[in-house]
């Protein structure tokens, strides 16, 4: 399998493109309509920068193995409209300073058609504004951080040039909060948040929803993230006597919350953030709530439609037999089907930047490994379909300790029910 051509960053190398090859103007101006670059007649130069040394190596390492796996099974095929994708990574260390240099780079150096699979919330938050303000089309972001979310996204500056797929923790709030009403039929919601950037964002979603919906209100209390004593944040929701509860906390901080709502005899069912439906999570709360109440969370990864089973096919067949398993490779898998969708709506067709971005605002999208979404509109919420599970105890069906109970839904459907 060929891996991604490294570029270093200290690296001042201009590529040489030829866009009169392909019939295409090289108009380095503002993000208009003719605007390309990193289209050759046989040639399509995407990046990205993202951790494959330290403590995120064993995220970023299977990541970029999933994402080169799909551009090396396409470029196979003989590419799109015969152009083969070329990707390049540079090793930005989870460090936003170098993130930032490397994505100025690829833009004003390299001059790469797009960037795809942004990874890491710090690297993230640091370089949205130059994405914007280059107006460069950038495909995936591995983080779900509020800067990537709009309801409709008319403009660059705006955001309609990102096109975020993971979930985004203001929509995955909103998801949360339809569960509450249209499966639990929740009329008063408590939502419990901490005061970071997931936390604050996961309420914002939650209260945005909750507001939407006539005959459902919600009392809220704020804790520190990590805090050790969240006792009277949970003795006033209790008090509240509210009919679900939203943890909107991550990490460490949502087990503390429910193990005191177990704690102080809470017996309304919770849900929690997509992030928290791990093994580890599960186990840190399991003896305390069983028996009182039921703790879920949802996921936008479902294995169990034939697409998902094809596609896993698929996937196994042309990535390193040691990621066949690997959640972080096939989810660099997700993100360059995303991209080459795009390409594939453009054939016999101009690729700019602006055809391009209209290519994936033209219909759904469907995640191999999930729901669809759909860019219409400007809409960046990242994932729009979420599945439902509930921690139990961990056997041969359930590893993780996590069952699913409702399968992957939207907003609408769930509030249809």
């Amino acid at each position: 399998m060929k891996t991604p051509r490294i570029i270093s960053t200290g690296l001042a190398t201009l590529l040489a493109l030829s866009m009169a090859a392909c019939g295409q103007s090289a108009d380095t101006g503002s993000a208009g309509s003719g605007k390309v670059q990193g289209v050759t007649a046989d040639k399509i130069i995407v990046a990205n920068s993202a951790a494959t040394s330290g403590a995120y190596a064993p995220v970023g390492v299977p990541f970029l193995a999933g994402m080169q796996g799909y551009f090396d099974m396409v470029n196979k095929a003989g590419g799109i409209d015969g152009r083969k994708i070329e990707f390049l990574h540079v090793d930005d260390e989870f460090d936003p300073a170098k993130g930032s240099a490397a994505l100025t780079k690829f833009i004003e150096d390299d001059k790469v058609f797009a960037i795809v699979g942004h990874f890491g919330t710090p690297v993230v938050a640091a370089t949205v504004g130059t994405l914007k303000e280059s107006g460069i089309p950038a495909v995936y972001f591995a983080t779900g951080i509020g800067q990537l979310y709009s309801e409709s996204a008319k403009t660059d500056a705006e955001g309609a040039n990102l096109f975020p797929v993971q979930p985004i923790y203001r929509n995955e709030g909103g998801i949360m909060a339809a569960y509450a009403t249209g499966k639990f039929k929740a009329k008063k919601i408590g939502i419990i948040y901490t005061n970071d950037d997931a936390g604050t964002d996961l309420e914002k979603g939650a209260v945005a929803q909750i507001k939407k919906i006539s005959g459902v209100e919600y009392v809220e209390q704020q804790v520190a993230a990590g805090a050790a004593d969240v006792s009277a944040a949970v003795t006033s929701i209790k008090n509240a006597n509210v009919d679900f509860v939203i943890v909107a906390a991550i990490q460490a901080t949502m087990p503390t919350i429910v193990k005191e709502l177990a704690a102080q005899g809470v017996n309304k069912d919770a849900i929690t953030t997509y992030v928290n439906v791990s093994s580890a999570m599960s186990k840190a709360v399991l003896a305390d709530i069983n028996g009182k109440f039921n703790l879920y969370g949802p996921g936008w990864v479902d294995y169990s439609s034939d697409i998902a089973k094809a596609s896993l096919k698929e996937y196994q067949a042309n990535v390193d037999p040691k990621y066949a398993t690997n959640a972080y490779a096939q989810t660099g898998w997700i993100a360059a089907t995303f991209f080459v969708e795009g390409l594939k709506r453009l054939k016999g067709k101009a690729v700019t930047w602006d055809s391009y971005k209209k290519a994936l605002e033209a219909g759904a999208i469907q995640n191999p490994f999930g729901g669809t979404i759909d860019f219409s509109n400007g809409a960046r919420k990242g994932t729009q379909e979420m599945n439902l599970a509930k921690v139990v105890a961990t056997d041969t069906a359930n590893p993780s300790g996590w069952q699913q109970v409702e399968p992957l839904q939207s907003i609408e459907k769930l509030l249809a029910k």
